[in-house]
């Protein structure tokens, strides 16, 4: 098990990992945060989130000064005083664009009449009753540069071909808590964590120490990417198969409370 001197990285979900499936609150989690804050243990949100939303939540969370990862993966944004940083302010995105994405599904349900709905298809409001957010926080929601969360309405042999098409066209689906995201071939949670933990080796040459937190099958590869792996108990029935077992804990508590309980259990104080 990890000791919390060593040099230690966690990369973690939000929405039913740090933050409260309902409430968004991360209360139980304080504790924690705190702790790793005092340590300088960089605390990396790793999350299907846009930009815009993660930036707001890092300034209450008070982790401006790390980097995170937006979009399951497909942008990593960088502190401002990041060394030798050559992103622009807005991020750096892995694969496709937003305007590349968007076209591609236009293109498939207009060619094969697929049945689902995107970000970009709904009214601030639908996605306010997609999600239970606010509606200031939806507008953020719908700010996407690299991801298109959408709702599939269709039948599993149409879903089939929907996912064989994107395919083609250099797409994968991944699954969220609540939306199918598709973003590009080559992002991901797992590649976006294998990057900033090389980042974080080269200046001292000193081997990290990664954990990763998460609820969902977007997670997977974010937990199969690190050290050890805390598998938040989820409000689904996904399967959550790891590569590594041996190197996981499966927390009996949902959200925050979850979160608090996994690194109760894996890092030495």
């Amino acid at each position: 098990m990890p000791y919390l001197d060593d040099n230690l990285l966690v990369f973690t979900d939000l929405d039913g990992s740090l933050l409260d499936h309902h409430s968004y609150s991360w209360q139980p989690a304080q504790e924690w945060l705190n702790r790793l804050s005092a340590a300088h243990v960089p605390v990396i949100l790793t999350t299907s989130k846009t930009a815009a939303e993660v930036a707001q939540l890092q300034q209450q969370l008070m982790l401006t000064q790390h980097p995170f990862i937006a979009e399951n993966g497909a942008m990593i944004s960088l502190p401002t005083d990041w060394p030798g940083k050559k992103e622009s302010p807005t991020g750096h995105i892995i694969g496709a664009s937003y305007e590349e994405i968007r076209h591609t599904l236009i293109t498939l349900r207009q060619r094969y009449d697929f049945e689902f709905r995107g970000f970009g298809d709904v009214s601030p409001q639908q996605v306010v009753d997609w999600t239970g957010l606010e509606l200031a926080d939806a507008k953020l929601a719908m700010q996407r540069e690299a991801s298109e969360p959408l709702i599939w309405f269709g039948n599993e042999l149409d879903f089939a071909r929907f996912e064989k098409y994107l395919h083609e066209e250099n797409l994968a689906l991944t699954r969220g808590g609540r939306f199918w995201h598709v973003m590009g071939k080559e992002a991901g949670k797992g590649p976006a964590v294998e990057w900033l933990s090389q980042q974080y080796q080269q200046p001292s040459g000193k081997p990290v120490v990664s954990i990763g937190l998460g609820d969902g099958p977007n997670d997977i590869g974010m937990l199969n990417a690190t050290d050890y792996a805390v598998v938040i108990l989820g409000h689904h029935t996904h399967a959550m198969p790891l590569e590594k077992e041996n190197g996981a804990f499966r927390t009996t508590q949902r959200g925050p409370e979850g979160w608090k309980q996994g690194l109760d259990h894996l890092i030495r104080l």
